[in-house]
């Protein structure tokens, strides 16, 4: 008799406990299957809001609805077994006040079955952060470039560039440090202030355009894969999908047009039944 033995996911515990260790893999998940692909190789999986832009043409992330992020979470969660999944919280779903985070932070949680949230935010979002891990609600914290923010910046602008930005941001990574939240996303941050603050803080930094000493980093699966039209300027492509999936597109077109599709063997036919 063979005994399988259950995979362990990775506990929001023990990416904590990651801070100056071993670095920290990430990636960005929307669907079950390309979860399943990468699921063995990363350490959390983000369903981030940034499916409204990838897989709905968005233009920012400000449209994406609170049920959209459950349906795209509920599907990463089935469709991994190791990976820790965070799920952002979206737009409008957590700043009204911390009653009303964590009411959705609780039907994001029991709906799909993630082990955490993520909410954008710094040293004004410690107070909501610090009410919902007192209540069991495990939370990632994102400062820097917040993209639900974007009207506010004026653009997807990187932060930090000037010293005098720096004391701001330093000090927002330490408020939600302090107030609870197990790790911290550090996007579109300098490379000088990234590495100061993860120095700085006692929680996982991880990085996205920011820097190499974070404590881990995170891509958007698509900008990996080579399927994002114009991918940021950090981003290093480790696949060229796109140019696959347009030239098996195109191939495709052809056999269709010139009768070759599907080969003979793998048509369906019915057999006539006797009467």
């Amino acid at each position: 008799m063979s005994v399988h033995s259950k995979i362990k996911r990775i506990t929001v515990p023990e990416i904590r406990a990651r801070k100056g260790g071993e670095p920290i893999v990430s990636l960005t998940a929307y669907h079950a299957h390309t979860a399943r692909y990468v699921d063995p190789y990363v350490d959390f999986l983000l369903v981030g809001d940034s499916l409204g832009m990838v897989m709905y043409g968005m233009e920012t992330t400000l449209g994406v609805t609170l049920d959209m992020m459950i349906a795209h979470g509920s599907a990463v969660v089935r469709g991994t077994e190791r990976a820790l999944v965070v799920v952002d919280m979206s737009f409008g779903s957590y700043e009204e006040s911390p009653e009303i985070a964590f009411r959705n932070a609780v039907r994001v949680m029991k709906e799909t079955g993630c082990a955490a949230v993520k909410m954008e935010g710094g040293a004004r979002l410690a107070p909501t952060i610090r009410y919902l891990v007192d209540r069991g609600i495990p939370v990632m914290a994102h400062i820097g470039l917040t993209p639900q923010s974007v009207q506010v910046m004026g653009g997807f602008k990187a932060q930090g560039r000037e010293t005098d930005e720096w004391a701001s941001i330093e000090a927002d990574a330490q408020a939600v440090s302090e107030a609870g939240a197990f790790a911290v996303v550090v996007e579109g941050v300098a490379e000088p202030l990234a590495a100061k603050i993860t120095a700085q803080i006692d929680i996982p930094t991880i990085g996205i355009g920011a820097s190499p000493e974070c404590d881990g980093q995170i891509l958007v699966l698509e900008d990996m894969l080579g399927l994002s039209p114009k991918p940021p300027k950090f981003v290093r492509e480790f696949a060229t999908l796109g140019a696959q999936i347009a030239g098996a597109a195109e191939a495709y077109a052809r056999a269709v047009r010139d009768r070759s599709f599907p080969a003979a063997e793998h048509t369906y036919s019915m057999k006539k039944q006797n009467s």
